[in-house]
């Protein structure tokens, strides 16, 4: 009889432990550059889709810092993911290189690692599974394109970036470089120009914002006050519309200008915030990604991963939104 006893509450105990496996929930990190950010909000509500969509299979933990990005709190949280063994990580590098330091940890770890939005530097991209986001050359090279529609002839232009160490804004700056030269260069982020096909970048250009919204705002108006007649300002990031009311006053005297299209003001991300702005006439064109699909492709990807699936192809893009002024109520992707 305790035989027969013992043999029960061993297949109870095995059936109980199979549920419970059965049931796991993994906790899948989504970890932005700064989490102050209208663009990143649209990964975490695609992030918090998916989980839902997940039927408890999955949660997704949405965490960064706070304000302007900055790689050292980043790479921080990254170490304390790790520390925690979280069960997989999708990061949006700020400073690429000293992000590969944390991913080392994660790949020690076991942890899978997918970058989005911003990748790593080529000799670090061991470090994770894939990448998923935007074809970052490719906004520059759009940015780029808008902008030759506008002067033909070439000019002088300032580009506005987001940090120095960003791979991703370093890559679009190279795509606007490449394409306003006619030439590709070597290794982002791109050959300064001197006057190739008539394009000459402004003396004190780029700009680094460091992911700081107003900082952007001011940039834009000092530069503009020490070079009223720039032919072209291209900010490789939302940077300056994501604080739309002070962008609106620092942009608001140049209407004129933008209107005669004799400044070619065009902007990376097509957040709503940002369309309005455009069609308010204080931009002439938008190149947009799209942060929502990021959010949520990822974190099926990390289950794919964790259940033993095929992975991401690796780089998996998720395209783009060209839009002018003429175009604004058709050009974003449903």
């Amino acid at each position: 009889m305790n035989k027969y006893l013992l043999s029960a509450a061993v297949a109870a105990s095995a059936l109980i432990a199979g549920n419970a496996y059965a049931q796991q929930t993994y906790t899948f990190a989504l970890v932005p550059k700064n989490m102050n950010n209208p663009f990143f909000d649209q990964a975490r509500d695609g992030c918090k889709k998916a989980e839902a969509e997940s039927n408890g299979a999955f949660k997704c933990d949405y965490i960064g810092p706070g304000e302007h990005g900055g790689g050292e709190e980043q790479v921080q949280i990254v170490q304390d993911l790790v520390a925690r063994r979280v069960d997989g990580i999708a990061v949006s590098p700020s400073n690429a290189a000293a992000m590969a330091v944390a991913l080392q940890a994660a790949k020690e770890a076991n942890i899978p690692v997918l970058t989005w939005d911003s990748d790593l530097l080529p000799e670090n991209k061991d470090l994770r599974v894939a990448y998923i986001g935007t074809h970052n050359y490719e906004i520059g090279v759009n940015l780029a394109k808008i902008v030759q529609t506008i002067k033909p002839k070439g000019g002088t232009i300032c580009i506005q970036s987001g940090g120095a160490a960003a791979a991703n804004h370093n890559e679009r700056m190279k795509g606007i470089r490449d394409t306003l030269a006619g030439k590709e260069s070597a290794e982002s982020p791109g050959d300064r120009l001197t006057g190739q096909n008539g394009w000459t970048e402004a003396e004190g250009c780029p700009l680094y914002t460091n992911d700081d919204f107003p900082v952007a705002v001011q940039q834009f108006q000092d530069f503009m006050a020490k070079m009223p007649n720039l032919d072209a300002f291209v900010p490789t990031g939302g940077f300056p519309q994501f604080v739309p009311d002070a962008n609106r006053a620092a942009v608001t005297p140049y209407k004129d200008k933008i209107a005669s299209r004799s400044l070619a003001l065009v902007v990376a991300d097509t957040l709503p915030v940002q369309m309005d702005q455009m069609k308010e006439g204080l931009s002439l064109g938008q190149v947009g990604q799209r942060p929502f699909e990021m959010g949520y492709k990822t974190m099926f990807a990390l289950k794919d991963i964790k259940d033993g699936k095929a992975p991401p192809t690796d780089p998996t893009y998720t395209g783009l939104d060209v839009c002018t002024p003429e175009t604004a109520d058709t050009c974003i992707a449903k």
